[in-house]
């Protein structure tokens, strides 16, 4: 048994692994169920299959077709982000849909159905997804898109990867002049005030996100806004960001440490504040200039809890229930969804604001803030992002769900994970 982590390196999970190399091969013979893995970039439990096998889709990372007059492209699953945007913004096209990272796999984002910056525009990555290919463990492979096989190509958009194997995808890209963002960053204070330049950003730019810091003494952040800009240039060649070199002691990401990081990081935005043109990977991707940066956590890793809800009301409780209960959150995200379908049938995004917090993992008093802050969300009729989720109750997901049962009728029965059983338990 080898064991693999995913980015939150909590829940630990020991599985085999199998790598996948063509994707003309059959499926491996295994005991026991099977589950493709990426990248490893999801915080919780979808990525891993405790006591099954893990599917390694990283060999599976070839360019297969780009048609660079109409922006399309076809890769194998297990192309990275990072590797579609080295070959295409010097062409003239970036991809529609693109989430905090570029590190992670074209399957890895069409399982979770990722979103962005830009999801009032266009909605999530799925509904830039011209077609697929989905091996199933029967030996079946089914080419599937919004027109062949459409509700299993649905299924299988924020499927988790429970619906088969995707061994190719066919993407369509956007136009762009060049490597750079028009970008600005605006302070502000209080949730209101948020909302309000979020509202009018919303009109104006097509990326918008905000860092917060969720204190007690009251809410403070940054706005990012931006826009792709008319500005040419060459585009730098691809470079692996060195690895954070240790798992630091539990004690080193404390509340004093974290709260003394986001005052240094809010006076640091402020005294930046205004417009300037940056290139992409800053604006989309801060976190990846540090490879392994999880290490940070030490061992015991970190926590995501990211959700989406419709009242402004349970935002304010939610950070709320964070300011009073002691725990420093490490990240904050505040942004807002639009009302652009997914095809997927298990689509995270809907309109609403979406909170993202990282916690360090403290066990007992960690878990206890999150099922609090999951009532919460509960209560106000909103969901949990599974690609974030690594303690969601079963009730939860299904009331966040509403197609779950439409859903569960793709399952391809060999195909598993510690999340899927976990919010399937009875």
């Amino acid at each position: 048994m080898q064991p693999l982590e995913s980015w939150g390196r909590y829940p630990a999970a020991r599985q085999a692994a199998v790598s996948v190399h063509w994707r003309s091969d059959p499926l491996p013979r295994v005991h026991g169920t099977v589950l493709p893995f990426g990248q490893g970039r999801s915080y919780g439990d979808c990525c891993l299959n405790d006591g099954g096998t893990l599917l390694e889709t990283s060999r599976l990372d070839r360019f297969i077709e780009f048609d660079q007059d109409r922006g399309v492209l076809r890769c194998e699953a297990g192309v990275r982000i990072a590797d579609i945007l080295a070959l295409t913004v010097p062409r003239g096209w970036f991809l529609p849909v693109v989430p905090g990272t570029q590190l992670v796999s074209v399957g890895g984002a069409i399982a979770n159905d990722i979103h962005g910056k830009n999801h009032f525009r266009v909605g999530t990555f799925g509904g830039h997804v011209r077609a697929l290919e989905l091996l199933r463990s029967t030996g079946e492979r089914a080419a599937c898109s919004p027109g062949e096989n459409p509700e299993l190509f649905a299924a299988t958009v924020a499927g988790l990867g429970l619906t088969g194997l995707v061994t190719w995808a066919e993407l369509q890209l956007r136009p762009v002049q060049g490597p750079f963002i028009d970008s600005e960053t605006v302070p502000f204070r209080g949730l209101d005030e948020f909302f309000a330049l979020d509202t009018d950003s919303s009109q104006r730019f097509e990326y918008t996100v905000a860092w917060i810091d969720p204190r007690p003494r009251g809410l403070r952040g940054l706005y990012f806004r931006g826009d792709h800009s008319a500005r040419g240039g060459k585009v730098p060649r691809p470079r692996e960001p060195g690895p954070f070199p240790l798992d630091l002691p539990g004690f080193a990401v404390s509340g004093p440490t974290i709260a003394a990081f986001n005052a240094l990081y809010y006076a640091r935005g402020r005294l930046r504040s205004g417009r300037k043109q940056v290139r992409y990977g800053p604006f989309f991707f801060p976190l990846d200039g540090v490879g392994r940066w999880n290490r940070v956590y030490g061992k015991r890793g970190l926590l995501q809890f990211q959700c989406v809800v419709q009242d402004r009301a349970a935002v304010r409780a939610l950070l709320d229930r964070v300011g009073s209960s002691g725990t420093v959150s490490s990240l904050g995200v505040l942004k807002t969804f639009g009302g652009v379908p997914s095809p997927g049938m298990l689509s995270f995004p809907r309109p609403g604001a979406t909170l993202a917090l990282d916690f360090p993992n403290r066990g007992a008093e960690t878990f206890a803030l999150l099922d609090a802050l999951e009532a919460i969300v509960r209560e106000a009729g909103g969901a949990l992002y599974p690609a974030k989720d690594a303690r969601m109750a079963p009730a939860t997901f299904a009331a966040g769900h509403p197609r779950l049962a439409e859903f569960e009728r793709h399952v391809d029965p060999a195909f598993s994970s510690s999340f899927w059983r976990r919010v399937r338990a009875a």
